[in-house]
């Protein structure tokens, strides 16, 4: 009975709190929780890194492969080295067997024992010719087995040798078809975010942080980083270029297209945009009064006002905004601001980090 009265005022309260909720406004796009831009799609972005980190160690894999097959092919070679040595080796006793058969044909070493025995003048002269004839055929049968014997050796040593060689190839091959099959599906996954991206920054909406797995990085607050790990410079700073007014504001880092990107130092967020010419950015506060920009990204992995590690992924690298193809456009800046920016390389370089 008591549980039937608790019932009936449970229903009341159920009631009353399924009207407050549908009558919550709903997020608008572009606003932390709507779940739309590229920020909602934390399984895609997840993926591009994990793929990502995946092509890197299958690249280790297939270097580390081709560095063991140099070195087993080097040892093949040497053993094709030993095997010609074997060749020149049972020439020499085909030779052999040539020179003795020619020595019995002139010393008649090849006629019957009867022959030998009408033609003898003594049985001296018997007894040594059959001597003779003796050491002679021991000799051919030791040349023979000889003969045989080097020819089975090297019949052997070929055939390892043919083993080695296809043993080398096929795991050439195997590697190779390992690193193709994820540079592919990284391939596709990167252009999905791309385009999710673009989508993004051409609504200039964004949505919350994607939060990708962190890796465990070792730095310090004190520690100071690129902003990419692996990389290749592009255009810099000051250069001249039809795509700027003036001159170039930043470095740029050429990395395909989902390349996690770093956290340089220790900082607060203190802008995250995702339309403009800078396409997806974060700019980072330090706390050496100084900021940090980092421009044309497919995907954001921080919120406005949240506090980074140095090393920490704050978004992937891409081509949205005033962009001609993947890359990082990083800036350091006195001010948040753009038009504030001072040489990054340099910058970089007085804190302990050479690009």
């Amino acid at each position: 009975m008591r549980s039937y009265r608790r019932l009936r005022l449970l229903v009341p309260v159920l009631l009353c709190a399924l009207t407050v909720l549908a009558a919550r406004p709903t997020a608008a796009p572009g606003e932390p929780g709507s779940g739309t831009g590229t920020g909602g799609d934390t399984s895609l972005s997840a993926e591009v890194a994990r793929l990502y980190e995946e092509a890197a160690v299958a690249t280790q894999q297939y270097e580390a492969g081709r560095r063991e097959a140099e070195e087993q092919r080097a040892e093949v070679q040497r053993a094709e080295e030993l095997l010609d040595a074997q060749r020149r080796h049972i020439a020499a006793l085909h030779e052999d067997l040539g020179r003795i058969a020619r020595a019995q044909y002139r010393s008649n070493g090849g006629l019957p024992v009867a022959a030998h025995m009408i033609l003898a003048d003594s049985p001296d002269s018997l007894m040594r010719g059959q001597h003779a004839f003796s050491q002679a055929d021991l000799a051919v049968n030791n040349a023979i087995s000889r003969n045989r014997r080097a020819e089975a050796r090297l019949a052997a040593d070929e055939a390892r040798a043919a083993d080695r060689w296809q043993a080398l190839e096929r795991r050439k091959t195997q590697l190779a078809g390992l690193k193709a099959d994820i540079e592919q599906k990284l391939e596709s996954a990167r252009s999905q975010l791309q385009g999710q991206a673009d989508a993004a920054a051409a609504a200039g909406a964004c949505s919350g942080a994607v939060r990708l797995d962190q890796p465990e990085t070792g730095f310090t607050e004190d520690d100071w980083v690129a902003p990419v790990e692996t990389y290749e410079l592009s255009a810099s700073y000051g250069s001249g270029g039809q795509r700027w007014s003036n001159r170039h504001t930043g470095q740029d880092f050429a990395v395909p297209i989902g390349t996690p990107v770093r956290a340089v130092g220790a900082g607060r967020v203190v802008r995250v945009s995702c339309g403009g010419a800078f396409g997806m950015e974060v700019v980072l506060e330090h706390a050496n009064g100084y900021y940090t920009q980092y421009a044309h990204l497919a995907s954001l992995a921080v919120d406005p006002g949240e506090h980074v590690r140095p090393g920490q992924w704050i978004g992937q690298s891409g081509t949205t905004g005033n962009s001609t193809g993947p890359h990082l456009h990083f800036e350091a800046r006195v001010t948040a601001e753009s038009g504030s920016s001072v040489d990054p390389v340099s910058w970089l370089a007085a804190r302990g980090v050479s690009l």
